[in-house]
């Protein structure tokens, strides 16, 4: 089902329908500020197992997720002066930073080497439903395995539609993905180069 959306103004009713499915171990397409997410609460297990298998991804290999605000990403990954420094500087934007996680997290969403990856989008709409939701979203790009980033709504509707509960429509993206930094050990590596602008960590 396709939910309209504004973009500018969310409205809050229809941000509360988008929220209802996700607190029902349901899954999402949503904008963001790079390109259409897939997403589920990432503390619904059959949610976030239904994405691995929409996705054929390789359990080993987790998603990120999105937070609301650095405040909450504190709660999820070990942020320390050098890294809360970083973010606060690039965040909302178009980012994942790489963090060393905390025991909050559930082991689905933590690589092998107990680390994390989380964005804050500087896109109202998902940021309005983690909000309302209370919890961190799964992102990763809405897509098919092997096929290209999905930007239409309406495209993604036709070609994943049956496979999710709802598609927030926040109008067309044309992003690329976000830029993957990791800040583990207060040292900045680049591991995906995207829409996040890197001219910057020269200027360090």
């Amino acid at each position: 089902m396709l939910l309209r959306i504004n973009q500018e103004n969310p409205q809050e009713r229809l941000i509360n329908r988008a929220v209802e499915a996700l607190q029902q171990d349901g899954l999402i397409a949503y904008p963001t500020d790079t390109t259409y997410g897939l997403g589920c609460n990432i503390f619904s297990r059959r949610g976030v197992k239904d994405i691995y298998k929409i996705k054929q991804r390789d359990v080993h290999k987790p998603f990120s997720f999105i937070c609301a605000d650095l405040s909450d990403v504190a709660i999820y990954a070990q942020v320390s002066n050098f890294a809360f420094k970083i973010m606060k500087r690039h965040l909302p934007g178009p980012y994942t930073f790489v963090l060393d996680a905390t025991r909050i997290v559930p082991n689905s969403m933590i690589t092998r080497q107990k680390t994390v990856g989380i964005r804050i989008p500087d896109d109202e709409i998902a940021l309005s439903i983690v909000r309302q939701l209370g919890h961190p979203l799964v992102t990763t790009s809405a897509n098919l395995t092997g096929e290209s980033p999905l930007h239409d709504p309406d495209e993604i509707e036709a070609l994943m539609g049956n496979m999710l509960d709802l598609v927030v429509d926040g109008g067309i993206r044309y992003g690329d993905p976000s830029t993957v930094i990791s800040l583990i050990d207060d040292r900045i590596e680049v591991l995906r180069e995207g829409c996040g602008d890197i001219s910057w960590i020269d200027q360090l």
